[in-house]
């Protein structure tokens, strides 16, 4: 396959999981909202921060470094996916041992609510852990729909999984509010169970058809999906499992600084139970265009990166093709990512008041609930950079590199956990926001040092992607001062009335940022019509 069409597949993948994500994140922005005037603040914050964290944490350790590894080899043969099949069934062991150590720790070591305020605590443990390993058992089909670009199966088996949760939650609130905890685990299960279910059925019709023939698919029958030997080869591939384990070693400290507010909170128990629940809502809210945009695109161009660039070798001794279209898609990638977190900056500082009060009423809008929003539109501009920077970081690196990444990790988990700890204590949840953004800005310097040395002989400087035009930082900075001003005279306890005036007057300021954007990127908007817009490649092809 060319660079070109890994580059048309991975973007199709980065437009569907964008469009995979927008649903998600609606649908549970939406659960949220309805569960709020139904459940208490505290059943809230156990479900979204300790529960939720048990199951992240579980399947994140138990397969993320099974996923990048496998992602990145060369796997062109019957015996090598041979070889990645079985070290993929691997998560499902790996899954279980994490699943009684965390439920565990879950049970016996951290505190355990007031049973008269969140009922059912601990068999909502046990049941979040069974969905977690439940989930493993679709890894390997997972990383085959992957690897072979089967993007419509994911969008579908997520699709049917999230509507089949969000349901049976609804259902169950407005019924059976009593259960407690036992509604929220009643409904992962669902969901991990419809997830499973979907990849099985699709591979059980598709393995021995035609189309599987036609597109050379090299397993043949549901059969070579079960781990075992195949002739002449060992049971898994050393090389790849090696690399495997470095990125294991590098995902323990990444999950560390992706959850590491959720596991201060859970294991210092800085914020009471009630707090931790304002605060994920608030995160949540803040994070939703983060993550069904800028995620999907770090996962899908990762696999880009990954199969065009030959892992640790320099830009000389590679096809000089395949790096000019890599620089150019990176300089395309970091631009579009800045400029969108750059305007979620300006327009979030003055309306997260009002959208926390359209959202949650006087409950999220009182107290520390804007500044907090405020606070992760800035920390937004940080995730959107490094979520790219990091992509093609860990796409290029050898797995020495990878090995010796591993300790600034490590360094960066400590610092973090000791900046949230102080900082909490010093501004309450804001010092968590304010943590991750002193930890996410060192790894992006590290990532900006590592792009400026891989192309620093080469003719491509990927990293003027970082460099927006003058008219489109004037006209954010106009938008920021205007709307800054009308927040001050319009919102929000004056009525509706001045309210949409306030709307409307954010609506005009976007609207000339957006034409500074048409006006002055011109490459960048040809690289999101070409190749993150699928319908548009389509209709001029």
């Amino acid at each position: 396959m060319s660079s070109q069409d890994v580059l048309k597949d991975a973007s199709t993948l980065a437009s569907y999981n964008v469009l995979l994500q927008v649903m998600f994140r609606v649908l549970t922005f939406l659960l949220n909202a309805f569960t709020l005037r139904f459940v208490s603040k505290e059943l809230i914050g156990v479900v979204n921060v300790r529960l939720t964290l048990l199951y992240s944490t579980l399947v994140f350790l138990s397969r993320e470094a099974f996923r990048r590894a496998c992602l990145s080899g060369g796997s062109g043969t019957n015996h090598s996916w041979r070889q990645v099949i079985n070290l993929l069934w691997l998560t499902l062991p790996l899954g279980v041992l994490w699943a009684a150590l965390l439920a565990c720790v879950w049970l016996w070591l951290l505190e355990v609510p007031d049973p008269q305020t969140v009922p059912f605590y601990k068999p909502a443990v046990l049941l979040f852990a069974f969905a977690g390993v439940q989930e493993l058992l679709a890894e390997p089909l997972w990383v085959l729909a992957q690897a072979h670009m089967f993007v419509r199966l994911k969008v579908v088996a997520e699709s049917l999984a999230m509507i089949a949760k969000c349901s049976l939650t609804v259902v169950l609130v407005v019924s059976s509010r009593e259960w407690g905890l036992y509604i929220f685990s009643a409904a992962h299960l669902v969901y991990t169970g419809v997830l499973v279910l979907c990849y099985v059925v699709y591979f059980l019709r598709f393995l021995g058809s035609k189309e599987a023939t036609k597109k050379g698919f090299p397993l043949h029958s549901v059969g070579d999906l079960l781990p075992h030997k195949a002739d002449g080869k060992p049971l898994l591939d050393w090389t790849l499992a090696q690399l495997t384990w470095s990125f294991f070693k590098q995902s323990f400290l990444k999950q560390i600084l992706t959850e590491g507010e959720r596991y201060v909170m859970t294991f210092l128990n800085v914020l009471s139970f009630g707090d931790q629940g304002v605060y994920d809502i608030v995160n949540n809210l803040g994070s939703m265009v983060a993550r069904f945009i800028f995620l999907p695109i770090e996962e899908s161009f990762y696999i880009f990166f990954a199969k065009v660039l030959e892992r640790g070798r320099n830009v000389k001794s590679q096809k000089q093709e395949d790096v000019a279209i890599a620089a150019e898609v990176l300089e395309c990638l970091l631009k579009l990512v800045l400029v969108i977190g750059l305007i979620i900056t300006v327009f979030g500082y003055a309306y997260s008041h009002l959208a926390l009060d359209i959202y949650g009423g006087s409950l999220l809008s009182s107290g520390a609930g804007p500044t907090l929003l405020r606070c992760y539109s800035c920390y937004v501009l940080l995730l959107a950079v490094n979520g790219v920077t990091e992509c093609f970081v860990f796409a290029a690196m050898s797995q020495e590199e990878v090995d010796k990444y591993n300790f600034v990790m490590l360094a960066l988990s400590v610092s973090f956990l000791l900046l949230s700890y102080m900082l909490t204590w010093w501004a309450g949840g804001v010092g968590f926001i304010l943590a991750n953004c002193l930890n996410m800005g060192l790894r992006i310097l590290h990532s900006l040092l590592y792009i400026h040395r891989y192309f620093h002989s080469s003719p491509w400087k990927p990293l003027r992607g970082l460099l927006p035009s003058p008219l489109l930082l004037l006209a954010l900075a106009v938008s920021a001062v205007v709307t800054a001003v009308s927040e001050g005279v319009f919102c929000c306890d004056s009525g509706w009335l001045l309210r949409l005036t306030h709307i409307c007057i954010g609506a005009a300021c976007l609207l000339c940022v957006l034409v500074a954007v048409l006006l002055t990127e011109t490459r960048l908007i040809q690289f999101a019509r070409t190749q993150l817009l699928p319908q548009y490649r389509k209709k001029h092809t």
